[in-house]
């Protein structure tokens, strides 16, 4: 491709819409939209989504099928390291925004493109993981933000659009919406303090179930293959499946406050039933399967990782190091979880596991212990607070001889 020729990363928002327009009429640029699925999208969005790419007038249109790969290069792992932002954020889309640019750079590299283009702003998070993505897998193309380049508003660029005839729900462009396999977000007005939460109609998924519901989840080493009984070879599917059944509750639903990359705080509404329950399902059973000292080091390793990840760090090789302590600790994380689903909240049961630690054969705790006895309990204790008590012996010995001094 020519130096005509511009690569967009293409969501059909307000943003990627305005450099749509921007790149082809300001800029002369023949625009070929990329959008790349993360999970987002049903059949009939897809379709609505070309339909709106050619109504602006671009050159080509194209979507590309990046789920599979979304799986298996970030969702499982953080599944396997549990990753919530500040015990908070599954990550739901700076893990899906690392996906997206390798698939836009993979594809500029396979068109020869010598310009490629994103609709970050610039005062968040994308602006970063989408630049150093291309800047380290396309070093040769040119990178164009219209909207950081211009720092634009959101109100702006719906007077730019307006202007120039396109045709799209501007009332619903007020609140900034991201959908994924992982989690769907919302930023408007009311992010933009500190204090009001979002109204009903900003969430992207609406309450429909009021009855609570029961829910088993089946993990074959630390994957999800079974939800209520049904086995599924594809953990997508069964990530679907379950997205089925709990969306509808509306769980899920929080607001995240962070540090952003940039060195601002920075606040996002989102809801990500699936990925809450998952995570804090498989949680649950790795603390009846695996020891203390794993799931010690995990919590240490999983801070580090969801955090370099979340800031764009994808590519660093440490993260493949990372992966593969997490994918090793998962060998006996298979098991079932039973859980209760509720509007707007779920309640962990129990588990059950051929390999759970909690073996009434070892003794039951507060009650009867059957591989110790009483005097293993005595010298185990004399010795576990040996360095203890030698310390304070030392010290008060020590401050026992400046009292005698002084006197």
């Amino acid at each position: 491709m020519k130096n005509n020729n511009v690569i967009l990363a293409f969501s059909g928002g307000l943003d990627t819409t305005f450099c749509a327009i921007y790149l082809k009429n300001e800029l002369n640029l023949n625009v070929h939209a990329v959008t790349v699925d993360t999970g987002g999208f049903t059949n009939e969005e897809k379709e609505k989504l070309e339909q709106h790419a050619e109504a602006l007038g671009v050159s080509s249109f194209e979507i590309i099928d990046a789920k599979p790969a979304y799986y298996e290069k970030v969702i499982k792992y953080l599944v396997f390291a549990n990753v919530l932002k500040n015990n908070t954020y599954p990550l739901s889309v700076s893990a899906e925004r690392i996906i997206q640019a390798l698939a836009i750079a993979d594809y500029a590299k396979l068109m020869g493109a010598e310009n490629i283009a994103h609709g970050s702003t610039g005062a968040g998070n994308d602006q970063v993981r989408f630049d150093m993505a291309f800047q380290i897998l396309t070093p040769e193309a040119n990178i164009i933000t219209p909207i950081r380049d211009l720092k634009l508003s959101r109100q702006q660029e719906i007077d730019y659009l307006k202007k120039h005839g396109v045709n799209m729900n501007f009332e619903k462009a007020i609140y900034s919406i991201n959908k994924g396999i992982w989690g769907n977000s919302v930023g408007g007005k009311e992010t933009l303090t500190s204090h009001l939460s979002l109204p009903e109609q900003a969430w992207p998924t609406p309450i429909t179930k009021t009855q609570p519901e029961k829910l088993k989840l089946g993990f074959v080493k630390g994957e999800l293959k079974e939800v209520n009984g049904i086995s599924y070879s594809d953990p997508l599917k069964a990530i679907e499946a379950l997205n089925q059944i709990a969306s509808p509750f509306a769980i899920g639903r929080d607001i995240h406050v962070g540090d952003t990359i940039i060195g601002i705080k920075g606040r996002v509404g989102f809801e990500a039933a699936v990925a809450l329950l998952i995570i804090k399902a498989h949680h649950a059973l790795e603390k009846h399967v695996l020891t203390k000292w794993q799931l010690y080091w995990k919590d240490q390793l999983a801070l580090w990782y969801g955090n370099w990840l979340h800031e764009g760090q994808y590519l660093d090789p440490a993260m493949r190091d990372m992966e593969a302590f997490f994918e090793n600790t998962q060998q006996n994380v298979t098991g079932e979880v039973f859980i209760t689903l509720m509007p707007y909240r779920f309640v962990i049961d129990g588990i059950q596991s051929e390999h759970d630690l909690m073996n009434d054969a070892f003794g039951a705790y507060g009650e009867m212990n059957k591989s110790f006895t009483g005097d293993d309990v005595k010298g185990f204790t004399k010795i576990f607070g040996n360095q203890t008590a030698i310390y304070y012996k030392v010290n008060q010995l020590q401050n026992q001889l400046i009292l005698d001094k002084n006197d």
